[in-house]
C-alpha cells in the first residue's frame, strides 16, 4: 500500500504532468508550427516539434529514437517511483527533486507516444543566440536535477 508521503510526491509529479500537457495543448491549438510570438525581451513562444532528446539530440536519426527515448523514460520513471517509495520522511528536498524529474519525464513520454515528437515552445535567447526550445516538462526535469545536486551538497539536510 502506498504511504501518504509517497502519494504527496506523486501528486507533485502529476501537477508537473498536468501543467506540461495543458501548456502544450494551448500552444499546439493556438499557434502554427514554427510560429513565434515575442512575450518579453529575450523570450519567445516558438512552437516546434522535437523528435530527438535534449537539444534535439538524435532528432535526425530516422525514427528509432522515438521508441528508444520512450523506453528510457519508462525505465527511468519506474526507477524514480521505486526510489521515491523508499525515501525517509525527512528526505524532503530529494523527494521534491525526484518528483519533478518524474513528472517531466512522463510529460515528455506522453508526447513521444502520442505524436512521435515532443512539443517545445519556450525560446530563450540573447541577441541572436537561441537556447534550444524547451517546455514545462524540460523545466521540471532541470529544476529537479538542480535540486538533486543541491541536496547532494548538503542543502536541506538536517545538521547533526
Amino acid at each position: 500500500m502506498l504511504k501518504f508521503t509517497m502519494l504527496k510526491w506523486l501528486g507533485l509529479s502529476l501537477l508537473a504532468v498536468i501543467l506540461d500537457q495543458l501548456s502544450k495543448l494551448l500552444v499546439s491549438h493556438s499557434m502554427q508550427i514554427y510560429q513565434s510570438i515575442n512575450i518579453m525581451p529575450f523570450v519567445n513562444l516558438t512552437y516546434v516539434h522535437n523528435t530527438g532528446a535534449a537539444f534535439s539530440f538524435l532528432s535526425e536519426a530516422g525514427g528509432w529514437q522515438r521508441w528508444f527515448f520512450a523506453a528510457l523514460a519508462i525505465i527511468i520513471s519506474i526507477v524514480i517511483a521505486v526510489w521515491l517509495s523508499r525515501l525517509k520522511s525527512h528526505e524532503t528536498l530529494l523527494a521534491v527533486s525526484l518528483s519533478l524529474v518524474l513528472g517531466g519525464a512522463i510529460g515528455n513520454l506522453i508526447d513521444r507516444l502520442a505524436y512521435g515528437y515532443v512539443i517545445d515552445f519556450l525560446d530563450v535567447y540573447v541577441p541572436s543566440w537561441h537556447w534550444p526550445a524547451f517546455n514545462v516538462a524540460d523545466s521540471a526535469i532541470t529544476l529537479g536535477v538542480v535540486l538533486m545536486l543541491l541536496e547532494s551538497f548538503g542543502v536541506g539536510k538536517a545538521k547533526d
